[in-house]
């Protein structure tokens, strides 16, 4: 297969915008062991606190929040996730903004999370804020789905994606869980947790998952279509029944504000 040109990180991050409504039906959610780790790691209940969900997006993580009794508001800086995030939570207060200039006073939060969506920021401006905003005693928390790359029928399809455009997943994925580089100025203390879980979907909900993702956002409808043509073929091999079995290790990442 011919090797896609990557795409650069503002498309990137801006293509969700037009696929919010994709995004919202058929991304993965987080586990509640998630967010037990959270707690234990930030030494501090969700439960009453303040805590902003900055890069909400559609609000995955924002509706577990205040399912275990955190008072939440949203930062969203993308016009598309934001109008999905109101339709579907009515009820939870969304603003504009971003993690590089949050639109909050100092000392008003008890929790920063960012689900999936630190990696947008620039630490050399987010991570200033994070502790402007963060009250004392208060936590940072970071976490990602990651694919299980250990569970073989995964990573073949890593693989596959990886010869589509060009990289090496697993040598970025190493990359990406170096704690190091979500603050390479070295003022947080990150704490790392890694939690297992899994989902069964069908078939046509993991590939439209697979195409929620940013760089396949970005590609032109052709290539993209025939790659998850390809993929559902593969599968249909692996999951004869048309339901798939996706494993996901999440990276949390803590860091409390002293």
């Amino acid at each position: 297969m011919t090797t896609t040109p990557q795409p650069s990180p503002t498309d990137r991050a801006h293509s969700f915008n037009a696929a919010a409504a994709q995004y919202a039906a058929n991304r993965p959610s987080y586990p509640p062991a998630l967010f037990d780790a959270v707690e234990e790691l930030a030494a501090r209940p969700l439960a009453g606190a303040r805590v902003v969900d900055v890069g909400a997006g559609t609000g995955i993580a924002t509706a577990l929040l205040r399912a275990r009794g955190a008072d939440v508001v949203a930062v969203e800086p993308g016009e598309g996730m934001a109008a999905q995030f109101r339709r579907a939570l009515p009820g939870i207060p969304i603003v504009r903004g971003s993690g590089d200039a949050l639109p909050l006073a100092d000392a008003s939060a008890d929790f920063l999370t960012y689900a999936q969506a630190w990696h947008w920021t620039d630490p050399a401006r987010s991570v200033p804020e994070a502790l402007r905003v963060l009250r004392p005693g208060g936590a940072l928390a970071l976490w990602w789905n990651r694919h299980a790359l250990d569970v073989e029928w995964i990573a073949e399809a890593a693989e596959r994606a990886g010869r589509f455009f060009g990289i090496d997943v697993a040598a970025e994925r190493e990359r990406a869980a170096r704690t190091e580089l979500a603050d390479p100025s070295g003022r947080l203390r990150f704490t790392r947790r890694e939690v297992r879980w899994s989902r069964r979907v069908p078939l046509a909900t993991h590939l439209d998952n697979v195409g929620s993702h940013s760089a396949f956002l970005v590609t032109p409808r052709g290539p993209r279509t025939a790659f998850l043509d390809e993929e559902r073929a593969h599968l249909l091999k692996v999951f004869p029944d048309g339901v798939v079995e996706e494993t996901y290790d999440v990276l949390l990442l803590v860091a409390a504000h002293t």
